[in-house]
Order: C-alpha cells, then sequence, then structure tokens
C-alpha cells in the first residue's frame, strides 16, 4: 500500500511539473504567466462523441493585475484578443485595473446580485483583517449554487463573446479564476459534451496550479487572523480560510445539482436559462471541437 501511495505521489508531482492531469486529457499548458498562476488552456479535452476540444483557443485565469511585462508579452504571442473579467467594480478598485496587451478588447461582465455581492464584500473584508468567519466551509459550494442563478445574464453574454471571437484566442477571469470562473468553465464545456466528472477534474486543477499562492494566502491570512483581536476561534477560522483556498469537488458538483434542480438538465438550462438557440450552440461546437 505504502508503494502504491508513493507511486501515486510521483505520478502526481510529474503532471504537475509538465501541466498535466492523470484523470483527464487536458492539453499540457505551458504558457503558464508569473503573475497569474491559474491561467490555463480548456482545450485538449475528449467529448462524449469522440471530439476534442481545441487547444489555443480558450483560456480560463485569475485576474490580471500582477502580470509581468513577460506574460503580457506571452499573452499577446498567444494572440489573445478579448478578455472577459467577471469581477466587479469594487473588486478591481481594491485589486486593481488588469494588465493585457494593447489593442485588446476588455469585456468587463460584473458577477453581482444582491446575495453575491454581500459575498464579495465579506471576502474583501475578511482578506483585509483575516476574519472569515463570515466566510464559513458551507459557503464554498453554496457560492455556486448562486451562481447558476445570478449569474445568469453574465454567462450568457460570457458564451456570445465566445462565439463573436469565432475562433480568435479568448480568456476569461475572476480573482482567483475558480469560483466565477469555474462555473464558466463548467457551463462551456458542457454545452461542448465534456462529460461532468472531466469538468471537475479541471475545476480541481486549480489546486495544483495554485498551490505556492495558496499556500502564501493562507499563511499571510493567519498571520492577520493572530493579530485580530476579533477572531477568537483560530481553528476555526483557520479552517474556513483553508476551506476557501483548496477546493474539494463537491464545491463545483453544487452547480450541477442546481442546474438540475431548477432546470432538469443543463441543456435546459443553457437553452432556457442562458437563453442560447440552437444556432449558438451549433456555432460552439462547430469553432472549438475537432
Amino acid at each position: 500500500m505504502k508503494k502504491m501511495k508513493k507511486m501515486a505521489t510521483m505520478l502526481g508531482s510529474f503532471a504537475l511539473i509538465f501541466g498535466l492531469s492523470l484523470s483527464t486529457q487536458a492539453a499540457d499548458t505551458k504558457s503558464v504567466l508569473e503573475g497569474a498562476p491559474n491561467f490555463r488552456d480548456i482545450g485538449g479535452y475528449k467529448t462524449k462523441d469522440g471530439r476534442t476540444v481545441k487547444s489555443g483557443l480558450i483560456y480560463r485565469s485569475g485576474e490580471f493585475p500582477r502580470l509581468t511585462d513577460e506574460d503580457v508579452k506571452k499573452l499577446d504571442e498567444l494572440g489573445v484578443k478579448t478578455v472577459v473579467n467577471f469581477l466587479e467594480q469594487s473588486e478591481i478598485d481594491f485589486r486593481g485595473r488588469d494588465r493585457v496587451p494593447e489593442g485588446t478588447k476588455e469585456v468587463h461582465l460584473p458577477i453581482a446580485g444582491e446575495v453575491a455581492g454581500e459575498i464579495v464584500d465579506d471576502l474583501i473584508a475578511a482578506r483585509k483583517d483575516g476574519d472569515f468567519s463570515t466566510i464559513p466551509v458551507s459557503i464554498n459550494p453554496d457560492v455556486h449554487r448562486i451562481l447558476v442563478n445570478e449569474g445568469k445574464e453574465p454567462y450568457a453574454k460570457f458564451l456570445q463573446e465566445v462565439i463573436t471571437a469565432n475562433g480568435e484566442p479568448l480568456t476569461y477571469h475572476c480573482s482567483h479564476g475558480v469560483h466565477r470562473t469555474g462555473t464558466a468553465t463548467a457551463i462551456l464545456l458542457s454545452i461542448l459534451g465534456v462529460p461532468w466528472d472531466t469538468i471537475r477534474d479541471n475545476y480541481l486543477l486549480s489546486n495544483d496550479y495554485r498551490a505556492a499562492e495558496n499556500k502564501k494566502r493562507i499563511s499571510q491570512l493567519d498571520d492577520l487572523a493572530s493579530q485580530n483581536p476579533d477572531v477568537t476561534d483560530r481553528k476555526a477560522n483557520h479552517a474556513n480560510i483553508e476551506a476557501f483556498y483548496i477546493l474539494q469537488g463537491d464545491y463545483i458538483d453544487a452547480s450541477y445539482n442546481e442546474i438540475i434542480k431548477e432546470y432538469g438538465s443543463v441543456d435546459a438550462y443553457v437553452r432556457e436559462g442562458l437563453g442560447l438557440t440552437p444556432e449558438d450552440i451549433k456555432q460552439l461546437r462547430m469553432v472549438l471541437l475537432e
């Protein structure tokens, strides 16, 4: 048993080094950006009918304010023409504007709503003082349930941007490239026919790509919490911080479960909830699949 675990660990390290997933067939992401560690190609995945999501067209990511000059150059070399930003204006004001190549089309599609807005405000406050008492473990799957409904309009517009791009490289992001971006990715890959188990694996890859960043942020927030007299239960607060940064499969599964509960199927959600036409869906599949 110990030998098997050791081998699994070695294989996992190999996969991380080369940008691969053992449980999926994702494309090798060689263009990782220093200032956006969760930037990655969503191409390379197999669909249920045996086709493959094209690589080099759609990239998911975290925010871009910390991109280096070399990162901006890489985006330009990748041919990225459109950047879709799901952040609310208050987050942009707090975290800074994106750095992108000159001439890039920037599309701001904030995912707001009463509940989502409250969570964003709570997160901004928590990141300043380390008090995650308002960000319990249960909030993570709840966020994905909320996004299915409150994010319908921006997600629909995002998909229209993908259609408009018509094969020109596009990237989309929120803050960490996890919740809002993860849900957007799940929706898009579902439309393309990628199995849900594979979509879940893609979601969990954020734990690999953000491993160093997560470790750093959790440590920083623990330090802030230790200096905050309002944080009376350090152990529970740490659990809340860690749960927010280290993803679990049931987080993104909550999106799927909510869709099934409200619409009966992902196809119905795409048609009725997001308003995509059969022609829209056909266009997405024609451009993004091979």
